[in-house]
């Protein structure tokens, strides 16, 4: 009786403004002892019991914090932490619910049946996740429609692997949800009239990310049907392409973006150099441009040259593409702050095009290299010309010796994070890193067999605020390591390769198909470890 009158008395007081002088004023002594209301008698025990717990409540702050102060603490905490504060008591179960803006689903078929529950007590998503496994049914078009009618101020969709969704089931969405403003998906198995539904109707729409679309991967009925530019066009600022057949069927939707400020696209087949010549000359206010494993010469290239404020620029496998391209986007996009360049080992980007760069970019702040067989000569123009270079990453590059990095190490002044992959440098190498680069915080040495341990820990004890990071394993064999790079990819991302390697045959190939591919982990490993010198520090 004692327990269930307190429970009684938290419910019926807790949204009271006054909670805390209402607490006071109810004190019937001072206290500073709780087990004082104890006693050995047990004619009082359920009394004091009683007065115990309501003196527990009183004194708990977090009991008496208003709904307002515990849905902010609430956002602060991880998915998994607010689920089990939502099991603490029914309050706290309400507020987590209604507070909840991000939802992350299972899309399976049986979701349709828990969409009216879930979403009575999650009533103010805005970011909403759904993604099915690819031995499961998704959901499908109806489950879509149903969870927009409860969603409207949906502003953020993501879509994996549902592939029972339509373009019927995605036009009725729209239609519901038009204040969207990102949409991403994948392995879904709607197409054209979907994606043009949704930017038709979502005019907020800002962000744009499409990859693995089935819909559109026919190309005799991809022919037929363009995407855009539709009323978002006016309100996208990114886009991103990946692994589509017939991608260029988005040819009028990147055009008419006149706003776009980011635009990826990575491993979609088909000629990009019209595309891209057509994009720059009506959008030229774009910042950030990723290029990787398209159909793309010098000519598509030489197209970014248009826009003068690009400031991140990626060109990772495309053999087509040489110094006379990257020299024209240097020359007239001075602001560009990241490069990151991947030749493939086709040796069409080398010491010219870099000095050009140097010449032109006095701003850049990151330059990645992998399989650009670049020597002393352009690493110091770089150096003398960049001042501000900070990140540097050199990979695969077969003329990077312990000569480079002593430039390196005496003409970057300003380089804070160094990251050197199979290149044949030696423990004289990073001896010279003893001496140079005072602002040095971070090196990363992975697969260069002329490095020893030995070495790094030398280079560590002369150092001792600079973090020395040392990969000696064995360079795995080229097979292996293409083996593994066809196991992750998807079919259709290798349908995508073959095709797009069948139209640049033209270009010379010193090097086998293999090897290229031997250096995919090359940009993975890049990224990585920028990722973790994140933690040091530095300009973005």
């Amino acid at each position: 009786m004692g327990h269930s009158h307190s429970i009684h008395n938290r419910n019926t007081n807790r949204r009271r403004d006054n909670a805390v002088n209402h607490t006071v004023n109810n004190r019937s002594m001072t206290v500073t002892d709780p087990n004082q209301f104890r006693s050995n008698s047990p004619e009082k025990s359920v009394e004091e019991d009683e007065e115990y717990e309501q003196y527990v409540y009183d004194n708990n702050n977090i009991l008496i914090l208003p709904d307002s102060c515990l849905a902010c603490v609430f956002q602060l905490l991880s998915s998994g932490d607010r689920k089990n504060c939502s099991l603490v008591c029914r309050r706290w179960f309400e507020i987590e619910g209604q507070t909840r803006h991000r939802l992350s689903l299972h899309a399976q078929s049986e979701l349709v049946t828990a969409v009216p529950s879930l979403f009575a007590r999650f009533d103010s998503v805005t970011k909403l996740s759904l993604k099915c496994d690819r031995r499961s049914v998704s959901i499908g078009d109806d489950a879509l429609v149903l969870i927009s009618e409860y969603c409207k101020n949906l502003t953020r969709l993501k879509l994996r692997c549902c592939r029972q969704l339509t373009d019927l089931g995605l036009a009725r969405f729209s239609r519901n949800c038009k204040s969207l403003k990102r949409l991403s998906c994948g392995s879904c198995s709607f197409g054209a009239k979907g994606m043009n539904a949704v930017v038709d109707n979502c005019l907020l729409l800002e962000e744009l990310s499409v990859k693995r679309l089935r819909g559109i991967s026919d190309g005799a009925v991809a022919a037929a049907e363009v995407v855009g530019p539709g009323a978002a066009a006016l309100s996208l600022k990114f886009i991103c392409l990946k692994d589509l057949y017939n991608a260029q069927c988005f040819g009028p939707l990147i055009i008419g973006s006149k706003n776009l400020k980011t635009l990826k696209l990575f491993r979609c087949s088909g000629d990009w150099d019209r595309v891209m010549e057509l994009v720059t000359d009506r959008v030229e206010g774009l910042v950030e441009v990723h290029l990787e494993r398209l159909q793309l010469s010098d000519s598509g290239l030489a197209a970014l040259s248009n826009c003068r404020n690009l400031e991140i620029l990626h060109v990772m496998k495309t053999p087509d593409c040489s110094n006379l391209g990257l020299i024209s986007v240097a020359e007239n996009c001075k602001l560009l702050r990241k490069l990151h360049v991947d030749g493939w080992k086709t040796n069409r980007i080398n010491d010219e095009g870099l000095i050009g760069v140097s010449k032109y970019c006095p701003n850049l702040q990151e330059l990645v290299l992998i399989g650009v067989n670049c020597t002393r000569v352009s690493l110091e123009m770089l150096a003398t010309n960049c001042q501000k270079l900070e990140r540097l990453a050199l990979c695969g590059s077969e003329t990077v010796g312990d000569a480079e990095i002593s430039c390196i190490a005496e003409k970057c002044a300003a380089l804070k994070k160094l990251c050197i992959k199979s290149c044949p440098i030696s423990d004289h190498g990073l001896e010279a890193l003893a001496g140079g680069c005072p602002n040095l915080v971070k090196v990363k040495v992975k697969k260069c067999r002329g490095v020893t341990s030995d070495g790094a820990s030398w280079l560590r004890a002369s150092r001792e605020l600079l973090a020395v990071s040392l990969d000696t394993v064995e360079v795995e064999s080229q097979d292996a390591v293409s083996d593994g790079v066809q196991d992750e990819d998807p079919a259709a991302a290798s349908q995508i390769e073959e095709a797009n390697n069948a139209v640049s045959s033209s270009t010379s190939r010193s090097t086998s198909f293999k090897a290229r591919l031997g250096l995919v982990s090359a940009r993975n490993l890049v990224s990585c470890a920028f990722r973790k010198w994140s933690n040091f520090g530095g300009g973005s």
